[in-house]
C-alpha cells in the first residue's frame, strides 16, 4: 500500500471531486462516493492492498499517510 503522495495531480483531482458532487444531496452524494471507491478498487484489484486501505481509512492520521 502506497502511503507517500502519488497523485500526479492532487489539486486538480479533488477539484473535478468536488464538481461531481455539486447539486447532489446527501444520498446522492454517498452513492456517489460509493461507486467512485468501487471504480477505484477494481483498478487497483489486489486483494491484500484494498484490505490495507481500508484498514488504514479506519484509523485517520499515521497509517494512511492523509
Amino acid at each position: 500500500m502506497k502511503t507517500e503522495p502519488n497523485l500526479q495531480d492532487a489539486d486538480g483531482f479533488y477539484e473535478q471531486l468536488l464538481d461531481a458532487h455539486e447539486g447532489l444531496d446527501a444520498a446522492q452524494s454517498a452513492l456517489l462516493n460509493a461507486r467512485l471507491v468501487m471504480l477505484l478498487a477494481n483498478q487497483i484489484g489486489d486483494a491484500a492492498v484494498l484490505k490495507a486501505c481500508v484498514e488504514a481509512a479506519r484509523e485517520p492520521g499515521e497509517r494512511s499517510g492523509l
